[in-house]
Parts: structure tokens; sequence; C-alpha cells
């Protein structure tokens, strides 16, 4: 019998060693992460993004504009985070004799259903329809206003970015100032942390009234921009709607940062 040469068994035991580890390679399947994670490794990890608000969801508290009714005006302040209504609640609201009782019932109810709809398309309640209908025109409009500053936000892009927050454009509404002769209620526009436009949306009217607030709201107006905060003189001859004026101004640039 003839012997093998003790070279060439050494040279044949290392051929079947490679090819033995050849073959094992072969046969391990890719990773991905689930063989990452049955081996007791960690997962990759998958992108993900928390939602967020951003500017364009909008964010903040508004004022809607005061919607008159057969029994007095309804007026609505909504706080959005995130594009959602966190909470809404009526800064007007009919009053006096039996408008009390309905107010006390309504109002919560309605505040309830604006959280809960996230929008002014809520069902009026039950013996306040009146009510029911000045509080959903008045939260729509304070939504409206919500989106046009989230817009607003939105479009001034990274020049807004580098000038910081606060210094967009906000549109915001004062609270409504009851003086002797009538509420008035200022919306402010400020842009780049001035006072660019001022305008009442309420102010007193009838009889002599509406002589006086004539004469006096733009000059009003007027020295607002010009002063830049709320510290403006009274109107000779107007001293409660100036008061007021001031006052609701006041409010609204409080919402505004001041």
């Amino acid at each position: 019998m003839r012997k093998s040469h003790p070279v060439r068994r050494a040279v044949l035991a290392g051929a079947a060693t490679v090819s033995g580890i050849v073959l094992l390679l072969s046969l391990k399947p890719a990773s991905d992460p689930g063989s990452a994670s049955a081996a007791g490794g960690a997962a990759p990890p998958v992108a993900t993004q928390s939602p967020q608000g951003g500017r364009g969801a909008g964010s903040g508290t508004v004022t809607g504009d005061a919607a008159r009714t057969q029994y007095g005006p309804v007026q609505v302040r909504v706080t959005v985070s995130g594009g959602k209504i966190t909470r809404a609640e009526a800064v007007q609201a009919p009053k006096g004799g039996q408008s009390d009782q309905v107010t006390a019932d309504a109002v919560p109810k309605l505040n309830q259903a604006a959280v809960a709809a996230g929008n002014a398309d809520i069902d009026a309640v039950s013996g306040a329809t009146y009510t029911s209908a000045g509080y959903a025109k008045s939260l729509q409009s304070a939504l409206d206003k919500a989106a046009a500053a989230a817009g607003s936000n939105a479009g001034a892009g990274a020049a807004e970015e580098g000038a910081g927050a606060g210094q967009g454009t906000q549109v915001l509404t004062g609270d409504a100032a009851q003086t002797q002769y009538g509420p008035v209620q200022v919306r402010v526009t400020v842009s780049g942390g001035r006072i660019t436009d001022v305008e009442a949306l309420q102010a007193p009217k009838g009889g002599r009234s509406d002589q006086i607030t004539a004469d006096a709201v733009p000059k009003l107006n007027r020295a607002a921009v010009a002063a830049g905060t709320a510290d403006i003189d009274a109107v000779s001859g107007a001293t409660y709607t100036s008061a007021g004026y001031t006052q609701s101004l006041q409010s609204a640039l409080d919402r505004a940062g001041g």
C-alpha cells in the first residue's frame, strides 16, 4: 500500500478547511433589524418625527370678534396649541335677568363642545339658541385669526427665524372694556415688535355717542400707532371712550408679549 506524503496530507486538509469556511459564509443570512434583535443586539433605529405644531399649525390665545345677538354680545377666546383647541372661554355673554341663568348653563357646555370638536361646528345648547349662534360665530372668527397668524408666521420663514420669536406679524384682539356709554374693544396689528395698525371693533354708539366715536376713534388709532404702546392721551370730550380704548389696547398688547 502506498503511503500518503505528509506534505500532501497537509495541503488536502487546508483545502478542506477553506471549503468549509466558504460554505458556512454562503449559508449565513443577510443581516436585518429582525435578526439583530434576535441575536440580542439593538435593532437599527427607524427615523421618526414626533408631531409638532410648528409655525403652520398655529399656537397661542386668540379672541374672536364679538357677535351681537338679540340678548347681548357673545365673544369667545380660544387657546390653540399644535393646531388644536385646548381651551375655550366666553369673555362676553348675555347677562341680566333670565339671561344670567341661560348663560351660566349654556356657556360651559359650549366651551366643552368647542374643545371636543376642534372647530366651530358645534350643536346649539337647548334653550340658548341665540347665545349658541353668537358663540359659534365668535369662535369661528377666533379660529380664522389663529389660522391667519399661523400662515403669516410660516410665510415669514427664515427671516422671521433670524429676528427671533415675537418679531413676526400678529393680529390680536383686546378684551372688551365696559364704559359708561358702552363697550370699547380694540384690535391691533403688531409687526416686527411694533404697532402697525389699530382699529376699534366696538365703541359707544347711539345718539351723541355716534359723533363722539366718529371723532375720537380715528385719533386714538393714530395715537396708538405713533406711541407704539397703550400710553396715549385721552381725546378731549371722549374721556370714557379713551379710557376704554387704552384698556382694551393694553390687553391686546399683553397677548402680543408687550
